[in-house]
């Protein structure tokens, strides 16, 4: 079985879209209702997730950006969270193909260390995995809530999730793990200054995942254009799609052919 890749909207700006962790393609409805008119969207369910769940593909970055770059027109690509690593990784070894960066709520490195204050706990996201081996739907539960908190209506939000998260069937353990692992693992700090496409680096203000901060640093290093939504928690695309739109448009108009 091939990666899925929905093929979704009209315009001529094409746009590939990656998801977070434990979701999938689907989850980006709202952004893609606002972007339908203007784009032809490229929605990708990772490899274990959604759709994609027996394409037998391993969760490792080089290897999904390979497999879209194959089935997808160049153009910009946008990650939010996790997807974001592989965007990242895509746009910086293929800037042919991944013609622009849309950064959604993602940064290069995840966790905190000694030398990087704006990522997550190492601690907890090591304890996400192994609670994923006691109690996989428990352990969803909570790390949706931690996507929800923060936003403006994060009960609307969390509600949202929870009805998207298993909508096409429930993501593999190995690769919710293989996730964690990416997150724990990847840090991409030092190839920032080696990006040689243009980027869009787009926080949320509330979101307690990954914080604005990290991404206005981030922004700065590669040359980029840093975007902050107000009321915005870790999913801007929920309740603020046209923002997310809106903060697009310098970055297609730096990209479409």
């Amino acid at each position: 079985m091939t990666l899925h890749i929905d093929k979704l909207g009209h315009g001529p700006q094409p746009l590939v879209l990656l998801h977070g962790w434990a979701m999938h393609g689907g989850i980006f409805a709202p952004l893609v209702e606002a972007l339908a008119a203007q784009c032809t969207l490229y929605v990708v369910d990772l490899p274990g997730h959604g759709h994609s769940r027996a394409c037998g593909l391993p969760l490792e970055p080089h290897a999904i950006a390979e497999a879209i770059a194959a089935a997808t027109p160049p153009g910009p690509w946008l990650g939010w969270s996790l997807g974001g690593l592989v965007a990242l990784a895509a746009a910086l070894d293929m800037p042919d193909q991944v013609r622009g960066l849309a950064m959604l709520c993602a940064t290069p490195r995840f966790v905190r260390s000694a030398d990087w204050p704006h990522g997550s706990d190492a601690a907890l996201v090591h304890q996400l995995a192994l609670d994923l081996e006691t109690d996989y739907h428990a352990t969803l539960e909570r790390f949706l809530a931690l996507e929800a908190m923060g936003s403006n209506d994060p009960k609307a939000e969390l509600r949202r999730l929870r009805t998207d998260v298993f909508a096409r069937g429930e993501p593999e353990l190995r690769v919710l793990q293989e996730g964690i692992g990416l997150l724990e693992c990847t840090d991409l700090r030092a190839r920032l200054p080696q990006l040689a496409v243009p980027s869009t680096w787009i926080a949320g203000r509330r979101d307690r995942l990954v914080p604005p901060a990290a991404m206005a640093w981030s922004a700065e290093r590669c040359g980029g254009r840093f975007v902050e939504i107000p009321g915005a928690g870790h999913a801007p695309f929920i309740g603020h799609a046209g923002a997310v739109a809106d903060a697009l448009q310098p970055l297609f108009a730096e990209t479409l052919a």
